[in-house]
Formats: structure tokens, sequence, C-alpha cells
């Protein structure tokens, strides 16, 4: 039976319909586990909330925006410095976060007053700023306050400032994929269009899905400058919030994380005819795909090729010394949602790795579908898997490497196996052809590093044996 249980499951039968393993001539359609549905009382998930994928994944990352975030002060804290996504803006986005601080007496008398005073010194501090993100959280969104009616309060007192409300309670929704959503769709039908950008290129596109994780966005952008196309928005990776109310004027949507872009992507289509192409950014091979796509659009394939090949040559030669190293090593994939079918052929094509495991936080039916189609007979497949399901199916595959996040990196860790930071990398960036470089490099020196095989020497035993005891 594909669909299976794991021992650590045995009190939570429901369990078995999140776990596939795929086998020969099966159509995923009818084994596909169950995705974008509500934990499980117990498993001890690793999702994060609605909020946190409002604010984490997208909306923090402008450079240029006030981020203030109307609850307790931990849910600020909570979404603050764990992201890698630097800006050509002194990092501004890096350094600051803001809170309304509530406290009990908040709850109970609200906290609209809270907030426009917050707001209000916020913009006095940062005088040279003039554009804010509100997040609402679990305990503003209980308590009933309206931030849409003090936000446009502000704004016609100050005159000058620009508010974008997201209503995201963290309970909103069964994982942080609602929070991509609500922004999304919040983002077009209220900013979109009310500002007309400054075209300089004939060929435009709005890169979408992509939050420049330690300059990833600034690679990609070299590329397509090389080949004449302007990026008039970056979503919303070292964007500017006016740059993501111009989104209207380009050409074609180039879509990368589907996963948390794909909403605005489509509704630009719908709403002002501009077509999606979806890539691949990551994997030297996906790579030069995703540019020939882009020039073949806008008939600029010799452009393309020009770039390719100029890239090919300065990396190919370090790619192809990574891949010998790399070569049939075993790695497991526990991400968040599409960077399963993103890198699981990359990383088999270009380095001859074998995925042997996968597990999504907040994947939908069609990321499964993508990643089962693209993976080996045998591959593990896990929907919001828990921590004593990570420890058994790294029993059962033997891994080599784990692609995963700080927390159950700590964890794998301490089994004395090299992870790699799949959500803000180690040594990034890990997009484009020096991006898939630093990758394989990052891999390789995990793997081959002698601090894992150290680790689990205990020194107390090796101590009594020198004393003879």
């Amino acid at each position: 039976m594909p669909l299976k249980l794991l021992k650590c499951d045995v009190t939570i039968p429901e369990r078995e319909k999140h776990v596939y393993i795929k086998e020969p001539g099966e159509d995923t359609t009818q084994y596909l586990p169950i995705s974008n549905a509500a934990t499980i009382p117990g498993t001890l998930s690793e999702r994060g909330c609605s909020y946190c994928g409002a604010k984490l994944v997208i909306g923090g990352v402008l450079k240029d925006t006030i981020q203030m975030i109307h609850g307790p002060v931990g849910c600020a804290y909570d979404t603050w410095h764990t992201k890698r996504y630097p800006s050509d803006n002194d990092n501004f986005q890096l350094k600051y976060v803001w809170s309304t601080n509530l406290k009990e007496k908040h709850i109970v008398f609200g906290g609209e007053k809270q907030l426009k005073q917050s707001i209000i010194e916020a913009f006095q501090e940062m005088p040279d700023i003039k554009r804010m993100f509100i997040y609402t959280t679990c305990a503003t969104a209980l308590i009933g306050d309206d931030p849409k009616a003090v936000a446009k309060a502000v704004e016609k007192e100050l005159g000058d400032v620009d508010i974008f409300v997201v209503e995201c309670p963290g309970f909103a929704g069964v994982s942080q994929s609602k929070g991509h959503h609500v922004l999304n769709m919040g983002w077009i039908n209220e900013k979109v269009g009310t500002l007309e950008p400054t075209i300089t290129s004939p060929y435009t596109i709005n890169f979408i899905g992509d939050y420049n994780i330690q300059g990833d966005s600034q690679v990609l952008e070299k590329y397509f400058h090389k080949m004449g196309i302007q990026i008039i928005a970056h979503f919303t990776g070292n964007a500017s919030y006016d740059d993501l109310r111009g989104m209207h004027r380009a050409q074609l949507n180039v879509v990368n994380c589907a996963r948390s872009a794909g909403y605005i992507a489509n509704e630009l289509k719908k709403r002002y005819g501009i077509p999606r192409l979806d890539i691949d950014s990551w994997g030297f091979e996906y790579c030069q795909d995703a540019l020939r796509k882009v020039g073949a659009f806008f008939g600029l394939e010799d452009k393309a090729e020009e770039v390719i090949a100029e890239e090919v040559a300065k990396y190919k030669e370090q790619m192809e010394w990574y891949r010998a190293g790399l070569k049939g090593k075993k790695v497991c994939i526990w991400t968040g949602g599409p960077r399963l079918w993103h890198w699981t052929k990359a990383l088999e094509d270009d380095l001859g790795m074998t995925v042997v495991a996968m597990s999504s936080k907040f994947g939908h039916q069609e990321d499964f579908e993508k990643v089962i189609a693209r993976g080996n007979e045998g591959t593990i497949y896990i929907d919001d898997a828990n921590e004593l399901e990570f420890f058994e199916v790294l029993e059962m595959v033997k891994p080599d490497l784990v692609l995963t996040g700080p927390r159950v990196g700590d964890l794998v860790k301490k089994l004395h196996l090299p992870y790699i930071n799949g959500h803000a990398y180690h040594n990034g960036p890990y997009m484009g052809f020096e991006g898939s470089v630093n990758m394989a490099r990052d891999m390789y020196n995990a793997i081959y590093s002698p601090l894992m095989k150290l680790a689990a020497i205990d020194v107390r035993e090796k101590a009594a044996l020198e004393v003879g005891v």
C-alpha cells in the first residue's frame, strides 16, 4: 500500500493519509498525500501561522517600508531577523521591526488607540519613510479591532503616507500558506494600479515569488538586465512599496515560487491580461531553461544565449568538480512547499545526487503532484511532518545530507548528520548559475566535513580507555 502509517504514528492513524511512498506505475492522482489540511492535534507540527506567512515570507522583505505588527510584542520578535533577505537600501528591512505591544488592558478595552499612536510615532521616528504595512495578529482579530479604519484616518491626517493592511491572524487557514494568499489578494485589490511606473525598456516583466534570500533577486536581475529586460517589480525581493503598485504595466509575469505568489500572477492575468510564465531559477540546467523561456517570449533568444554562454563558461567547471564529489549521495529535502519540486531534479540532474525523502510544511495538492512526478520510485513524501516522523524516516533512508530549516536542522545535527539551511541558506545566494555553485559547495563541505565524525566520538569513553578504567 503506497500510503504508509509510520510506527511512530500508531496512536494517530489519520497520519497514514499524509505519508506516501512512490511505487512503480502508480497514478499519482490516486495516491497523493492529503495536504493543505488542518494539522492533526498532537502531531508536533513544524508549520508556521498565517501571520507568519504574510509578514515573514512576503511583506517583511520590502526595503523601504515600516512593518507594524498590531499585537503582542512576541509576534513581532518571532518574525524578525529569521530570514536573510538583504537589500540595496542599507538593509533597512533587516534592522527594524515595529509592534503596537498590546497588553492585557488593550485586549479588554480595544487596541485601536494604541495602533494609531504607534503608527504616528513610527512615521515621526522615520521621517524619510512614507510607506507602511500593518499586520493583524490572533489577539487583535479576536477583539475586533478595525486597522483599516485606523489606517485611513492616519493617511488623511498625515497626508503624504500610504498604508497597506494585511488581515492575517495566525489562526486563519491551516498554515502560513493562508497568509500568502491574503497578502497577494489584498495587494492586487487595493494597491496595484495606483501608481504608474517609469518604463525604460520595450521588454518588461514582474519577477514574482522571489525574496532575495542572500541576494537571489539581485543575481537574477543581472541576467535579465543583460538581456535588455526591465523588471517593473520584484514580488518582493529587494523591492520597494511603490514598485509593487506599478505591477499592472509589465508585459509578462515570471513566477518562481508558485505557492507563495501564484495568486497575484493569476489575478494580474485576469484583470490586466498579463501572461504568466513559470520557471525554475534554482539549478544550473534549470536556469538555462528559464532564461531561454523568457528570451523566447520577447524574441530575445540570441541575448539569452549570450548570457547563458557567459555564465556557463564561468561556472561549469566548478559544477563538474562538485558533481564528482556529490554523485550518488542521498539527500532529504524538508522545506516549505515548492522547493521540493524546484530542487529535486536540479540536485539529481546537475549533481547526480539521489533525493530519498521529501517533506512539505504548507504545500498544496498541485505541489505534491509536481514533486511526485519529478521524484524517484521509493522516495518518501510527507505532508506536515512531525519530529518523530523525521527521526523514523532518517532511520529508513539513512541520508548523507538533509536540506531543512534551523529547527529541524538542530535535531538532525544531534544525530551527527550534516544539514543545509533550506530556508535561508548557509552561504548563498543559491539561485542562478553562481547560486548553483554556492549550493553545491555548501553541500559538499557539509558532507565531507570531519566535524560530524568528531562529534560522534564520546570523549569520556576515550579517556576511560586511556586510564584503563
